[in-house]
């Protein structure tokens, strides 16, 4: 579901009548037995955590505004952003105050405001670790949006400091709360169609004129940093582990003009250890939104693998049916029950920087040739 281009945010009734929260997901062990916190943190009708959204493109319009009229445990505070006339539109349109509109300039007044507990950051990739650590210094919880950074080295500058700020930093890995991929995590963790060994998927979508996602500097890369980052995170899932090596290779642009700092299209095996391989793709160039793990005694298959919600998955055993949920709604208040409780939030900048290490190795073999690249 796209938001229009000239509305300034999604229709709420909109996203109400399409979003149903899942019993199923809120009662998970997957999703941090997330309804009992709820329960047990809202009883007494404490104060709500507060998000400010740090940057106010299509993704926070269209999905993280509405996301909060699904929220039980956090609530929207505020907004960070360079055009102070959208904040006040933002403002007057959801109800925070005028007062917790501030500037990337002026982000640091936030410190000591008890009105913030959380900043989401959902600017361009080659900004999240700038913004992500300017959070953390005024003393706030960080959600970054994926990729956690352009490099490595970016991801451990982010990592220092939220430790040092003794902080949580969270990555928005919204599907880690959507219940066909917790389904995933349960046939991968209870093997019941044996050892998921023979991974695949892809994940592409037609790029169509210029923008700040084929700029290197601000996105990194291609479409692998975009949405390729998916099937890894799905690979590492039903594998249980990181990559062992890694090969690749980029194919030739058919558009030079277009993709001429970044990839057009990307293919790359992963092997895990104990044999698992997965066979993965990522382009700007045609529209593919799939993953598919088989054992020895059956199969899983997403069609569409990684969307916001439509999520369609087969299994050698039938059809999969499960309720839409709001995955970011879920994240948002998983997070703020790692706030509130000290408990450690299960989709980690731990786990960010681990995903960049694949997609580092990823570029290097392309590089190289397509030489097998292995990771310690």
């Amino acid at each position: 579901m796209k938001t229009p281009p000239d509305e300034p945010l999604q229709s709420r009734r909109t996203f109400v009548r399409t979003m149903t929260l899942g019993a199923a997901v809120l009662g998970s062990s997957g999703a941090g037995g997330l309804a009992a916190e709820v329960a047990e943190l809202t009883k007494g009708g404490e104060r709500r955590p507060g998000v400010v959204l740090m940057g106010l493109g299509l993704y926070s319009r269209g999905e993280l505004a509405p996301a909060f009229e699904h929220t039980k445990l956090c609530r929207l505070a505020g907004v960070i952003t360079g055009d102070r006339d959208k904040g006040l539109k933002w403002s007057r349109y959801l109800g925070f105050p005028e007062r917790n509109i501030w500037s990337y300039e002026s982000m640091h007044e936030i410190a000591g405001n008890p009105e913030v507990d959380i900043v989401y950051v959902v600017t361009p990739n080659g900004l999240h670790a700038e913004h992500t650590v300017k959070a953390a210094l005024a003393g706030k919880h960080v959600i970054c949006e994926k990729p956690m950074a352009n490099t490595v080295a970016e991801c451990d500058a982010m990592l220092a400091a939220c430790a040092k700020s003794n902080v949580q930093l969270s990555i928005g890995y919204r599907l880690h709360y959507d219940p066909f991929h917790i389904e995933l995590d349960r046939l991968a963790r209870e093997k019941d169609f044996g050892s998921l060994t023979r991974l695949s998927g892809e994940h592409s979508w037609t790029f169509r004129s210029r923008a700040w996602r084929i700029e290197k500097s601000l996105s990194g890369g291609g479409p692998l940093m975009d949405v390729g980052i998916y099937v890894i995170q799905a690979a590492c899932r039903a594998a249980m582990a990181q990559p062992v090596a890694i090969t690749a290779r980029v194919l030739p642009k058919t558009r030079p003009e277009l993709f001429n700092e970044v990839e057009e299209t990307i293919e790359w095996t992963m092997e895990f250890p104990g044999g698992v391989t997965c066979e993965a793709s990522s382009s700007y160039n045609r529209d593919a939104n799939n993953f598919r793990a088989e054992g020895a005694r059956g199969w899983i298959r997403f069609d569409p693998a990684y969307a916001y919600r439509g999520i369609e998955v087969e299994t050698s055993r039938g059809r999969l049916n499960y309720p839409a949920v709001p995955q970011q709604a879920l994240h948002m208040d998983d997070f703020s029950t790692c706030v509130l409780t000290g408990r450690k939030t299960p989709v980690s900048g731990l786990m960010g920087r681990d995903h960049l290490r694949v997609i580092e190795a990823i570029y290097k073999s392309a590089a190289e040739g397509g030489r097998r690249m292995a990771l310690a």
